[in-house]
């Protein structure tokens, strides 16, 4: 599908894990994969990447660093305007907020994870995505909601464990100030269809980011 667009979406029809993760779904011509994310912007979210790449996630180019609100949910391609308008209803009453990224920590042994931690933030994290998962897009999750950036996903141990370890150290500051709509493509590769900023307030000022 073209940027800025996605199909009319009634209800999700099925429910996959997280953005973060590996999905190969045999998606029929008349549903699409969406997810809706915070992107955790430049120059952090591309350091992240870096990152992730270098740990051998091959997950790493498939999608910018971001903190899920809706996971991967496969929905019916109708009603494509109110998914759009409901994502635009939540953002304008939204107010920006400031996440601060501090450390690391993993979901091992359950999900071999490892992630980012998310240490100021998170409830506005929380609440935005519950208002996200109401309306068309009223869903259920897996897991109890964690916001996190992750780093590393499906590797080797040692692997996992030196991305835990190498940032360890990791801190970055950066206001929040709009939400994204994708698409998972064909390529497996997650694509930004529309961005919607938020309008309940100015903007906060936000911060640096450090490498360990």
């Amino acid at each position: 599908m073209p940027a800025g667009s996605v199909s009319r979406v009634p209800r999700p029809v099925a429910d996959l894990p997280t953005m973060g993760v590996p999905i190969h779904p045999v998606t029929p011509d008349d549903v699409v994969t969406i997810g809706v994310a915070i992107e955790v912007p430049d120059p952090h979210g591309a350091e992240l990447q870096r990152w992730r790449a270098d740990f051998g996630d091959p997950l790493a180019n498939a999608i910018p660093a971001h903190v899920t609100l809706l996971p991967p949910t496969v929905v019916a391609p109708s009603m494509a305007s109110d998914v759009v308008a409901h994502l635009a209803e939540v953002a304008a009453r939204t107010k920006p907020f400031v996440v601060r990224l501090r450390g690391t920590g993993s979901f091992r042994p359950v999900s071999p994870v490892v992630f980012v931690r998310v240490y100021a933030g998170a409830a506005g994290c929380d609440a935005l995505q519950q208002r996200v998962r109401t309306g068309p897009l009223d869903r259920e999750l897996s897991f109890p909601y964690h916001p996190h950036v992750t780093v590393a996903h499906h590797l080797a141990e040692p692997d996992l464990d030196r991305a835990q370890s190498t940032l360890r150290g990791y801190a970055a500051d950066f206001t929040v100030a709009s939400i994204g709509l994708y698409e998972h493509g064909a390529d497996s590769v997650w694509r930004l269809a529309n961005r919607f900023p938020f309008l309940g307030g100015k903007p906060q000022a936000g911060g640096n980011g450090r490498r360990p």
